[in-house]
């Protein structure tokens, strides 16, 4: 579910939390307020300077179209423990920087477990959410992926050990998952009833991922009650789906949300 991160430091500004807490984020205020602005949900374990989020800014600086990226607590230069982190914790920075960064009408750009992340913003900012764009989304990855992934005897150390460590094709140590992200997670499930959002949403997924298989990305467009849904496969496309062809179509997919 994760993207590799980068290793270059970058500038960013700070949005304040409680407890000493910020969030680390970079945007790109232009001039044209015709068009939504644009706010990218990045990957689990990812951050806010890796190819997509970067791109995206160069396509939105191309079209003079406002931009936002942000880290999540405990990933990249936002403070706090990885390990700390829920997806409710998650959805709440997310909500944060929609409240009290972006301004106006929104295009959500959700990447892994960014997509579940943007369809519960969403569903809490209705008035505010003109747009999704889903870049191999992983909604209820935690159940989906991670917990029903495991045996039964694997599932008893975890609750016993209340961590365990998941192997990544991108990362050889692979990464810790808590028994507290699987659990709270529960809370925030979208795929199990019809998703009451009715703007249009497009959904792009490599077909040959093996972080993510791409029938989340379907499961997730089908549940959504918006009529305006498409769905591009991507064929030998793995999950970072940063190939020219890839980023072709997520600039192509990106200006007709937009209009």
């Amino acid at each position: 579910m994760n993207h590799s991160p980068s290793s270059v430091p970058a500038p960013f500004l700070k949005l304040e939390r409680e407890n000493k807490d910020f969030i680390a984020y970079n945007r790109s205020d232009k001039k044209n307020k015709n068009l939504p602005e644009v706010l990218f949900l990045g990957g689990f374990k990812s951050d806010m300077n890796g190819t997509k989020a970067t791109f995206l800014e160069s396509i939105c600086e191309k079209r003079n179209q406002t931009y936002t990226r942000f880290d999540y607590f405990g990933h990249g230069s936002s403070s706090g423990c990885f390990t700390e982190g829920t997806i409710g914790h998650w959805l709440s920075d997310t909500l944060a920087i929609i409240d009290l960064v972006t301004q106006g009408p929104l295009i959500l750009v959700g990447s892994s477990m960014g997509g579940w992340l943007m369809t519960l913003a969403a569903l809490a900012r209705p008035d505010r959410v003109k747009g999704l764009l889903g870049i191999a989304a992983a909604p209820d990855f935690t159940e989906e992926l991670i917990w029903a992934g495991l045996t039964e005897g694997q599932r008893k150390d975890f609750v016993r050990q209340g961590i365990i460590q998941t192997p990544s094709q991108y990362e050889g140590q692979g990464f810790p998952i808590t028994l507290q992200l699987v659990e709270e997670g529960r809370e925030h499930l979208v795929l199990p009833k019809p998703i009451d959002i009715h703007c249009p949403a497009h959904f792009i997924h490599g077909a040959a991922d093996k972080d993510v298989p791409w029938m989340l990305s379907r499961r997730l467009a089908r549940r959504l009650k918006s009529p305006n849904v498409t769905l591009t496969l991507i064929k030998n496309g793995d999950h970072r789906l940063n190939t020219p062809l890839a980023l072709g179509r997520l600039e192509s997919l990106l200006n007709e949300i937009s209009l």
